[in-house]
Order: C-alpha cells, then structure tokens, then sequence
C-alpha cells in the first residue's frame, strides 16, 4: 500500500510541474480539414478496413449557380420533446443548442435536468452537435453557419415529429431531416451536394458531451470518443487525440458504429436499422477552451468526432441518451460494451442484474446491497466452516511449526537446508490433514466478487445518484466516509474473533494493520460506497457467523510436537 502511494505521488507530482501543458490561447480554427484543399482529385475506393480518401467538389465563385438560394431571413429555436428529452435546435446551421434528458438531474446545486450538450465551450469553438464536418473548409463553413428554412412554424413539437432544415447559396444545398419518437434514437437523413453533385458530409458532434457539473474526476476526464470495429470497441480519450487538421480529406472506413461518450451517457451513431451491415466512416479530434483553475486560465480539452456513411445521400440512427446496459444490448447492433465491465463482465453481470431484480421487490438499491450481501455470505456459508475448521487444526500445531522456524531460523532463504524446513513442516501438515490455503478459500472467492460488484456500481446508470441512508450517490465514495470507518473497525473484529494460524509476531501485525488497510483504500481510492457497503454487511455477517462457529467448534487440545530426527 505505500508503495502504491507513493507511486501515485510521483505521477501526480510529475504531471503538476513537469508534463506539457495544452496551449492557453487556443487557435478557433477547429474544424476538420481546415488546412484542407479546396481542389482535390478523387483518390479512389479503399478497402472497408483501410482510410478512405474523399475530396469535393471545387468551390468557385465564378461557377454558375445550380439551384436558387434557399434560407431564413433571422435565427430562430425550434423544441422538439417527448417524455425523454428535450432537444433544443437552432436554423442557424441546423444545429443542437440543448440535448436534456428528463429522468437525470446533473450534480449541480441545485440539481437541474441534465444537459449533455456544452454550450459554453460550443460558443466559444463556434462548433455544436448535430453540425456538418465536410472536407472542404470553406463549405464546411458556409453549411454550419447559414440560415436554413424550418419545415414547421411551431416553435415545439412534441414526438411522434418530423423537422426539416433546408439551405442553399445557389452552389451548396443543404438538407438535414430528422425523425422523432418515442425512444431515444432519433434518425437523420442529410443531403450535400455541390453545383448538383453528391459530397461528403458527416455528422459530427461538436463543443463537448456528458455531464458539465461533475467534479471529481473532471469532466473532460471521463470523455472518450469510440468506434466500434470487427466487433471490438475502441475507445480514444483526449490525450490520445490529434488536432482536427491532421485529417485532411481522410476518413476512416469499416466502422459497426461510433459515438462520444462520458461514465453513464452517450451518443452514438449508427447505420439504419434497414441497413445494419453498411459501415460507417469517422474522424475524431479535440480542440481547446479557456476555463478558470483556482483563479487562473487553462485551455481544457474538448474530443468531437464526426459520423458518415457515403457522398450521396447519408441516413444515420443517432443514440442520445443513458448507458443502461439492458436498452443498449436491446440496439441493432448492441451498444451494452459501451458499459464499462471490463474482463470481470462475467462476475459483474449477475451481480448487477441480481441486484436489478431484488429492486422489482425492494425499490432501494442500498437495500438491494444489503440482501445480495445475505445471500452471497449464505451461500459461501460452508466454505466458511470449512475454513475454519482448518483454521483450528493450524492453530494446534502452530508451536510445533514455531519449533521447526526455529532451528532454521539462522539460515539464509536460498541457503538449500531451509528446502528441509519446508519438508518438516509439510510433513506436520500432512499427518493433521491440513490443506495451508483451504483458510483463504472464502478470501479468495470474494475478492473476485468484490471487483467485479464495484465495477458493476461505478458503471450501471441505475445506481447514479442512487441514496441510501445519508448517502447519496451509491456509485461515489462516502462524502462523510462514515462507512470505511465502519469497514475498519467490523473488518478489526472479524480478525480478533479468527483463531490465528500462525504464530509469526510479523503476520500478527499485519493482521492488525489490515482494518486501517481497508478503510484507506475507500477513502483515498475511487471505490463506490456501495462497495463499502457490502463489505461492512460481510463483516456484520461474518461477526455472527464466527461467533456462532465458536460456540459451537472450541478450540481442541494443543498436540504435543514431535521430536525431530537429527
């Protein structure tokens, strides 16, 4: 454990005074393909797993224009919500101004609905969701700052809706439609041409996701853009992103899916459901913006990706919404590796979804805890007998043992007599029928379920703001660290009430050292309190459990040691 601190200090000291630092003014030319030609040759077609070049068309004032310009006269908000969320677009680029989602309130005092769009950092880039990412800068440009003209006068339609945003310069025409219902998916079918010819234009989600008010860790921390590939989700955060003008005219092809995404929200895009084997194309970068740190100013990160499928007219499903684990395995294709179980999926998953069960019967999910804890130590009940009883055997022989260290103890450990230490008390062990780790079998079972537990907490939306008791975020560490307190001193008693197994003075301390162990980790690691939970209902259980095995399991008669061969 103090190796680790100390590791950990060293890290941190090294990137406070010595790692690189973003720079504080920030260039605002953020968008892909800034440095881009606006006269390219098509490169060709690569093969889905490779990057694919895509150039435009030339843009030309001189050239004849096309098709009548096409806009509004003045900027202005349309609102389209159903029970779900309420999203926020402007005709000013035909952008997302507000992605709230109505059943999560962010972190913010007071708490609010919670909005995954950045607006502050979006005004300041002069980039939004739901904007176009094209090869071309200038068209670029000219797409995501005109004024398009709105299929609908209302200023709010409520779902089951349909909105269409239409634009034109006479050479650029533009349409973005998008589709509303019920669900959190909503899908886009977008046309670019140029002159009447189809150009590459993306999706992209600009100015930041996920939830603005966290604090710890930042929330730039826990932004990840992913795409999916041959089955394999592949995430990027911002320090494994470029600056948007590495692309150029490139995207990258063969992709399932792709998306942005914080702890428990996300937004993905996706082929049509008509449409599941057609791959998509990506780019994802990151830009910068000022914040202020304890009075000063810093430039902070923010990841953008973007989302295409071909030149001519592209349809999209575009995910907006919780990472609940159940809803994304039910998506065509299944978005649930999106919820971060890790390799522990296959212990996390059942614990999880036992917990979702329990909650049809108990709505709180501390509670829930409390009985998956029950039932966990029910069950590893015998194992638990089992170990004690050999616990009691060690316990016996622990002098005679003492006695064989104890004239081995001036030899060195790769000094070969101390093989013959081993054989002697190998031999004691045999001859009682002990097994040496048959007393760490139930520690050793639950250490596997203790990860797996706190991943499931940390990662399942179900537990976000989940309250218990004075707690109020099951998924966070205790804001009164009440509970690793608590784990301490129940872990302490545990130990006292163990017969020990062994009579090392250096074991015994650090059986003494290990309740402060466990309380630390819970207040100076990021594990859930609801974690801590369940480890103070298995101390509970497991104090009664030993009182019980005492009573009825005394301690037997010490043997008598043998008196060992010269």
């Amino acid at each position: 454990m103090l190796a680790s601190l100390l590791c950990v200090l060293v890290i941190l000291g090294w990137t406070a005074w010595f790692a690189p630092k973003p720079p504080v003014n920030a260039p605002k030319t953020n968008m892909p393909g800034a440095t881009a030609p606006s006269t390219s040759t098509d490169s060709g077609t690569s093969s889905p797993n490779t990057p694919q070049q895509r150039t435009n068309s030339t843009v030309s004032a001189a050239a004849p224009a096309s098709a009548s310009a096409t806009g509004d006269s003045q900027e202005r908000t349309v609102v389209v919500e159903n029970e779900l969320y309420r999203v926020e677009f402007s005709n000013r680029g035909a952008v997302v101004k507000s992605w709230q989602l109505k059943k999560y309130r962010d972190d913010s005092k007071p708490q609010k609905p919670l909005d995954v769009v950045h607006a502050q950092a979006a005004q300041y880039e002069g980039g939004w969701p739901f904007s176009l990412a094209m090869n071309d800068a200038q068209m670029e440009r000219a797409a995501n700052s005109g004024l398009y003209k709105v299929s609908s006068d209302a200023t709010t339609l409520s779902a089951p809706a349909d909105l269409t945003f239409t634009w034109s310069d006479g050479h650029l025409e533009i349409t973005k439609t998008f589709h509303f219902d019920h669900s959190y998916v909503v899908n886009i079918d977008t046309s670019s041409k140029y002159n009447g010819t189809p150009v590459l234009a993306g999706i992209a989600w600009r100015g930041g996701f996920g939830d603005l008010t966290v604090t710890n860790p930042a929330p730039v921390e826990t932004v990840d853009t992913f795409y999916s590939e041959n089955g394999k989700i592949k995430t990027f955060n911002y320090k494994k992103l470029e600056s948007p003008e590495k692309w150029g005219t490139t995207w990258e092809g063969g992709k399932t899916f792709v998306g942005i995404e914080d702890r428990y929200f996300v937004a993905a895009f996706l082929p049509p459901v008509d449409a599941l084997s057609m791959p998509l194309e990506t780019r994802y970068w990151k830009t910068y913006h000022p914040i202020q740190v304890d009075g000063q100013e810093k430039a902070e990160a923010i990841p953008e990706l973007a989302a295409a499928s071909s030149a001519d007219r592209m349809e999209l499903r575009a995910y907006v919404g919780p990472k609940d684990y159940d809803d994304l395995k039910a998506m065509k294709p299944p978005l649930n590796g999106l919820v971060q179980f890790g390799w522990l999926e296959f212990i996390a998953d059942p614990l999880f979804h036992g917990l979702k069960w329990l909650n049809k019967y108990i709505p709180n999910w501390g509670w829930d805890i409390v009985v998956l804890t029950l039932v966990i130590n029910m069950l590893l009940f015998p194992l638990r007998i089992s170990s004690y009883k050999t616990s009691l055997k060690m316990q016996r022989v622990a002098p005679e043992i003492k006695q064989i260290q104890e004239r081995y103890k001036k030899y060195k450990m790769n000094d070969p007599r101390k093989a013959e230490m081993n054989k002697e008390v190998m031999a004691v062990y045999s001859r009682e029928g002990i097994n040496p780790v048959g007393g760490c079998l139930p520690m050793l079972l639950q250490m596997p379920i203790w990860f797996g537990l706190n991943t499931a907490l940390r990662y399942a939306i179900e537990l976000r703001h989940a309250n218990w008791m004075w707690i109020h975020d099951l998924a966070s560490k205790d804001p009164y660290y009440i509970l690793p307190v608590m784990v301490g001193l129940s872990t302490y008693l545990v130990s006292k009430m163990t017969p020990m197994t062994s009579t090392d003075p250096q074991q015994a301390q650090m059986m003494k050292i290990m309740p402060i162990t466990f309380s630390a980790m819970f207040i100076f690691f990021p594990f859930s309190s609801g974690l801590a939970l369940y480890i103070l209902t298995s101390s509970i259980v497991g104090i009664l459990q030993q009182w019980y095995l005492n009573r009825t399991h005394p301690l037997p008669a010490s043997a008598k040691p043998t008196r060992a061969k010269k």
